[in-house]
């Protein structure tokens, strides 16, 4: 089956499409981010978030480009957002073209899902995440309060790590989709 058979179902919401995209593309848009960032944590996280982001807006891609295309520039807007978070927090070094290029290509916006799990205070947070099913209670426990790498997460469940992936997309969906009922 070609790449946009898979693309039309995850566009239907078909979860098998959605890993075979995941697991096709991953180690493509991870090893580009790992070069960039040169740090295995921030390119790890740029990768996550940038499949979650495509798949939300997955109806929004054109196939006259390639999807690999597509999804390096979503990382490359994620990366750049990184760094101006990094910079607003910590004063990062970032010269004054990499800021103008930052401006001139990046989508700022936070997902929906990282604004709404950031503007909670801890311990409403707690509670939503209470109501997630224990298997995601447990891969954000490790990801983000014992701040594993998805590749720990894996060993320490013993899943591949793929799994591990699409249980914290999961994860962060449903929390915020929690966190969005309850306001």
């Amino acid at each position: 089956m070609e790449i946009n058979s898979h693309i039309d179902n995850a566009k239907k919401g078909d979860q098998v499409a959605f890993t075979y995209l995941l697991d096709h593309y991953w180690n493509e848009v991870y090893g580009f981010m790992l070069k960039r960032t040169e740090n295995e944590t921030d390119a790890e996280d740029i990768t996550i978030e940038t499949f979650s982001k495509a798949f939300d807006k997955l109806s929004t891609y054109n196939p006259e480009f390639q999807f690999n295309t597509w999804l390096i520039a979503i990382a490359k807007n994620v990366h750049i957002d990184l760094l101006r978070k990094k910079k607003s927090t910590l004063f990062v070094e970032i010269t004054d073209e990499e800021d103008q290029q930052a401006y001139n290509i990046a989508d700022t916006s936070p997902s929906a899902e990282d604004e709404l799990i950031t503007e909670q205070n801890l311990s409403q947070l707690l509670q939503f995440i209470k109501e997630l099913k224990p298997h995601y209670q447990e891969v954000i426990q490790l990801r983000y309060f014992q701040e594993m790498s998805y590749q720990e997460i894996a060993e320490q469940l013993e899943e591949p790590l793929s799994n591990v992936k699409i249980k914290l997309l999961r994860a962060k969906k449903l929390l915020a989709e929690i966190i969005q009922t309850k306001r």
